[in-house]
């Protein structure tokens, strides 16, 4: 249902209120008069709004895979626009049958590429706000998500009355889950259930009255206001329960348990169950720290414990203190490998084969570190995922990357004997290869595949942050992020705010560099093109004029005269430096602006240049071939052969024509 105009709302109370108040003598009139939604108290000063708060109870069926529940929202309208609609997005319904958006394709959804063996849903069977009367409002909402009938993952709900800005609704439902088999993010396998998108969710309304709703996309993922969560869980009594916040109570009830979790402010709540989780708690940094694993990955556990030890207090450091008194990092079973690699507010899975720590391969190390980047980049600043996933899971690559190469040095994607491969780069390779598919800074379902994700908003972005700090310095991006990151906390913030950053701490060339790179396919290749070393002497010839002329035969000590040609193609320009290798084993550095396309480096002297390179350090990671950048003096052998090959082809030719 589209907004109305100021007027057609005037028009609709105007004529709700005179049903109302004919409601008594008239049984088919509208419902009974209600007040109108009150004003919010302030939140504090220091801490975000509380928009949408969450009390939900819900009981788990364990051979059912089903969890009933009942709950209370209360949800202001934090916007500048009156509303007549609520939103909701009722995701485990991407999991319902083989049509939904997130399941259509044959090719395979999302990054697990599986479509499950066992379909799940979720049914809202009541919803009232208590502002709006007592009636059940549920059959008001659309079918299916906009103007799509095979998706239910995105639904509008019609009010019946006019949601004033600042007010606050009090919204009752009831409704039941039928988790699906683990595709990603969400499921059971076994016994073990991670219990995610399980709940109606309200979607977010932008300060300027625009909802932020969309169904869900294999390719995206999720946006949401904060609020305080009060969940109690009835689970049976033998599971080991992970969730989101801190347990403030347990209590057994014969075969069952009911646990009761606080979280403020937080903008999604999770929890996972298994009978044959093992525990393993930690105090790092002022956190308590809880790890939840299967038996026989001890190895892999305390691998993660070490990681979160490392990278923790890096990340309060770097981009705020972590705004929760608990972390949850949950270890999947090899059987339920889908539900790894996932964040959510204070809970993490990480992942792997129970080998993985052992493999000389970080593949631990990486998922723990990567998982908890997420707790600040999304899930403190809580940008939109679906319009720029890059502000989540591009700077959240290049944090990971910048801790594991500070924590494990040029080994810090692959530590074998012999063989070493740091994270920057393994994504290099990647990144490259997609340069040109797309521009890094675009929704997510506007990329062609979900590999095409993996290489621009994931690789892409981390490296050209990366090359942004090699060239014009890494302590100016760290205090960039760090502006950002605390500013912008709880604040939703889009890309403008970071570029700016860029700009204060580092300057305009950089934050000119950057914004091409992320918003407009931006690429560049240097090239050593050409290196030529010729003899010269004493001038010849004739010098002055009357009595002063002289004559110079050019006789006289003899010296090499060298000419480096570099070039840079594309849209993007860094400051490199070209480096001169002489024969005597010196080496000269020059610095080249590369504000233009080409430049020439000489130098003479008695000892010739035998080689040259442009960027010698490989500082810029988007250099799309570093096979060209360096170049040796091509001898005079090579260069006369090649003459005379010409000559003779030529010739050869004339002789042959008509």
């Amino acid at each position: 249902m589209s907004r109305l105009t100021e007027a057609a709302v005037g028009v609709g109370l105007a004529a709700l209120g005179l049903a109302l108040t004919l409601a008594a003598a008239d049984s088919l009139a509208e419902p009974a008069p209600v007040a109108p939604p009150a004003a919010p108290a302030a939140p504090p000063p220091d801490a975000p709004a509380r928009v949408a708060s969450y009390r939900l109870e819900a009981s788990l069926d364990v051979p059912a895979h089903r969890v009933t529940g009942k709950g209370t929202l209360t949800w202001t309208n934090a916007s500048s626009e009156p509303t007549r609609e609520l939103w909701f997005h009722l995701y485990l319904n991407a999991f319902k049958n083989d049509k939904t958006v997130f399941l259509r394709s044959p090719f395979g959804a999302g990054r697990s590429g599986d479509h499950g063996s066992d379909y799940g849903y979720i049914d809202v069977s009541r919803l009232t706000v208590r502002e709006l009367g007592t009636d059940d409002l549920w059959p008001r909402a659309a079918r299916h998500s906009p103007g799509d009938p095979d998706d239910q993952t995105d639904i509008v709900l019609p009010l019946p009355a006019e949601v004033a800005p600042g007010a606050t609704l009090h919204i009752d439902f009831e409704w039941q889950s039928r988790l699906p088999s683990i595709v990603e993010r969400t499921g059971y396998s076994g016994s073990f259930h991670l219990v995610g998108h399980w709940f109606p969710k309200i979607a977010r309304r932008e300060p300027d009255g625009r909802w932020a709703h969309f169904t869900f996309h294999p390719q995206a993922e999720f946006y949401a206001d904060f609020g305080s969560y009060d969940v109690s869980l009835d689970v049976p009594a033998e599971m080991v329960v992970g969730a989101t916040g801190t347990q403030v109570r347990d209590e057994r009830q014969g075969a069952r348990r009911r646990l009761e979790f606080h979280a403020d402010p937080v903008h999604d709540f999770v929890w996972t169950a298994s009978p044959e989780f093992r525990e393993r708690g930690e105090q790092i940094d002022g956190v308590r720290v809880r790890f939840l694993y299967p038996p026989g990955h001890e190895t892999n556990t305390e691998t993660a414990v070490d990681a979160i030890r490392f990278a923790l207090p890096r990340f309060n450091r770097l981009y705020g203190a972590y705004p929760h008194p608990t972390l949850t990092v949950v270890h999947p079973p090899e059987h339920a490998r889908n539900a790894g690699g996932m964040e959510y507010p204070a809970l993490i899975t990480t992942g792997g084969p129970w080998w993985a720590a052992k493999s000389g391969v970080r593949m631990i190390e990486g998922v723990t570190v990567h998982e908890l980047g997420h707790q600040w980049f999304q899930g403190i600043l809580a940008s939109n995922e679906q319009a720029w996933p890059f502000l989540d899971e591009g700077f959240n690559t290049f944090a990971e990357m910048r801790a594991l190469d500070a924590r494990y040095g040029p080994g810090s994607m692959i530590a074998l004997p012999g063989l070493t491969l740091s994270g920057a780069a393994a994504r290099r390779a990647v990144a490259i290869s997609a340069g040109h598919d797309h521009p890094v800074a675009q929704p997510a379902d506007r990329f062609s595949s979900f590999d095409s994700i993996g290489a621009l908003v994931y690789a892409r972005t981390a490296i050209t942050l990366e090359t942004v700090g090699n060239v014009w310095g890494h302590d100016g991006l760290e205090r960039a992020f760090s502006r950002y990151a605390r500013r912008e906390r709880f604040r939703h913030p889009g890309p403008k705010g970071f570029l700016e950053d860029v700009r204060v701490e580092l300057g305009n060339d950089a934050h000119g560099s950057l914004h091409t790179a992320l918003f407009d396919k931006g690429w560049v290749d240097y090239e050593l093109a050409d290196l030529d070393c010729v003899e010269i002497g004493p001038a010849r010839g004739v010098f002055g004029d009357g009595a002063a002329r002289t004559t110079s035969t050019g006789d006289g000590e003899k010296q090499r005269s060298c000419r480096a040609l570099v070039r840079r193609k594309g849209t993007l320009r860094f400051p490199v430096d070209v480096e001169l290798i002489f024969a005597d084993g010196t080496r000269q550095r020059r610095r080249w602006q590369a504000d233009e396309d080409w430049a020439t480096f000489d130098a003479t002297g008695k000892s010739e240049v035998v080689a040259a390179t442009v960027d010698p350090d490989r500082l810029v990671l988007l250099d799309e071939n570093l096979g060209n950048n360096s170049r040796r003096q091509r001898s005079e052998f090579g260069h006369r052969a090649l003459e005379r090959l010409t000559y003779a082809a030529g010739l050869a030719l004339a002789l042959a024509g008509p």
